[in-house]
């Protein structure tokens, strides 16, 4: 049974998928759900800033914005959720960074389960553009349901 549900939402639609897939096993377990999204300076594709400032307080708006519309899709299905925004502001991997942030945070709140999207990329899309999602999978040493994208009338997401 699972009693605290982190999820990860970054706006897409397989975040949004895996939101309500997270928020039907939390409704049916009667477990706590807490939303995540990292916001990193190297992930970020914003308009353009003047200052280093500048643009953190339009990324943290953006973020907070993302943890806003997932909030109220939970309590529209009757589910009180956390939110966390974490920053991410030194160099690296962009895909480890996120990861890394992602399974710290379930780590931290002590999830009995980590929810994300995936885009079911592979081959040379995945190793260019890289995944989050697999990142969470290597490193996590809690339970992650990985929720793909519905596949499209005559065609596949592989």
């Amino acid at each position: 049974m699972y009693r605290r549900i982190l999820v990860a939402v970054d706006g897409s639609d397989t975040s949004e998928l895996a939101l309500r897939q997270a928020i039907q096993l939390a409704k049916e377990q009667g477990a706590r759900l807490r939303l995540v999204h990292v916001v990193d300076e190297l992930g970020v594709k914003l308009e353009p800033t003047r200052t280093l400032d500048d643009f953190w307080r339009v990324a943290r708006k953006a973020g907070e914005r993302i943890l806003a519309q997932a909030r109220t899709r939970a309590l529209k299905a009757g589910i009180e959720p956390e939110t966390k925004l974490s920053e991410i502001r030194t160099l690296g991997a962009l895909v480890r960074r996120v990861a890394t942030a992602i399974v710290a945070e379930s780590e931290r709140w002590r999830a009995d389960l980590v929810v994300i999207g995936t885009h079911g990329r592979r081959g040379l899309s995945k190793l260019v553009l890289g995944s989050v999602a697999d990142g969470v999978v290597r490193t996590c040493g809690r339970p992650v349901l990985l929720v793909r994208p519905m596949e499209r009338k005559g065609k596949s997401t592989r």
